[in-house]
């Protein structure tokens, strides 16, 4: 049960996540290499995410 919560948790905070950065890209005056420093810190954030949930067992 404590495997399921954790995995549809960091599931939600991942889509949440994608779907702001993904946001941004629809407008039409954003560039994509105006968000690209976006795409870097939400690919941070979820790896140490992802890491922190299954990994990191301290």
């Amino acid at each position: 049960m404590n495997k399921i919560t954790l995995i549809v948790g960091l599931s939600f905070a991942i889509f949440f996540l994608v779907g702001l950065a993904t946001t941004l890209t629809r407008s039409m005056m954003i560039g994509f290499t105006d968000v690209l420093p976006v795409y870097i810190l939400m690919g941070i954030a979820i790896a140490m995410m992802i890491y922190e949930t299954f990994f990191d067992k301290s």
